[in-house]
């Protein structure tokens, strides 16, 4: 396995945008998983509450608790990725108050994290403030915003009109001015998260929000083709994973069913007389153990 380097220092982050060298961020929630995303280069890795739906058999993101988080958060931060380590907080976690976002915060710093990430801007500017000031970076989640998406009208894209689209900036500019290091822009239009990109000296990392972002981010399962079926038009798949999980298993079932599997180099050997003096002992009754 390579030698993995220090973690990425939070401000190389914003040296990035400067630079205009693109960002790479995975949503990823376990160890083997940052390991590989950590050797292939990605900057970010974002343990996300996306793994109610992915990996936790939930329907939405919002049953995912802090217990939930923070351990998959501690699975990840023990692979010692180089790329920076960002724990999303779920839902219930910081919304009552600010004493409440930075509690839940420290855990996650606690368990690993190199800093955290929360929806929405409104009142949640005060808990970025409060985290902030409690020495753990922020990233920020504007658009679609999937733990509020009832109040958003669902699972759609926002910043569609002018209102919405000088709303979003605005929200924007309030995040980066309580201390947001980055800003996560999900599902909006390519055009406004350009010019959303630009005003800010923050970097924006887009999820559905076009080229324009100073980065970009795929969650694990869908970038892999791990999750199969319908997905949001912003997926790109990069690999057939569950092809090549159902044929390994499939290959399997046939082996262990026809006895292919476990042949000779398998198996591991007894010496020739410790196996007679076995079958003797068996032979004439006697308790092998």
């Amino acid at each position: 396995m390579m030698n993995l380097r220090e973690p990425l220092p939070i401000p190389e982050v914003g040296a990035m945008k400067r630079a205009g060298t693109k960002i790479v961020m995975v949503t990823a929630y376990d160890h083997p998983s940052a390991r590989l995303a950590s050797e292939a280069g990605v900057d970010l890795i974002l343990v996300g509450d996306s793994a109610g739906n992915n990996v936790l058999g939930y329907d939405t993101t919002v049953p995912v608790t802090m217990d939930e988080a923070v351990m998959l958060t501690g699975a990840v931060a023990r692979a010692k990725p180089r790329a920076l380590v960002i724990g999303d907080m779920p839902f219930g976690s910081f919304q009552a108050s600010d004493a409440d976002a930075v509690a839940n915060a420290v855990r996650l710093v606690k368990a690993g994290a190199d800093g955290v990430k929360l929806e929405g801007a409104g009142p949640m500017v005060s808990r970025v403030r409060a985290i902030v000031g409690a020495g753990i970076p922020v990233m920020g989640h504007l658009g679609l915003t999937p733990q509020s998406a009832t109040m958003l009208g669902g699972m759609k894209a926002q910043g569609q009109t002018a209102a919405t689209a000088r709303r979003l900036l605005d929200d924007a500019r309030e995040l980066e001015s309580a201390g947001c290091f980055t800003l996560v822009l999900e599902s909006v239009p390519a055009r406004i998260g350009a010019l959303v990109s630009q005003e800010l000296r923050i970097p924006t990392i887009g999820i559905g929000a076009g080229p324009g972002c100073d980065g970009q981010v795929l969650v694990w399962h869908d970038l892999l083709g791990i999750n199969e079926g319908a997905a949001p038009r912003f997926v790109k798949r990069y690999a057939d994973v569950a092809g090549e999980i159902r044929r390994g298993l499939e290959t399997f079932a046939a082996d262990v069913r026809s006895g292919a599997y476990p042949a000779d180099e398998h198996e591991y050997k007894i010496a020739g007389e410790e196996l007679r003096a076995f079958e003797a002992d068996l032979r004439d009754g006697g308790d092998p153990s």
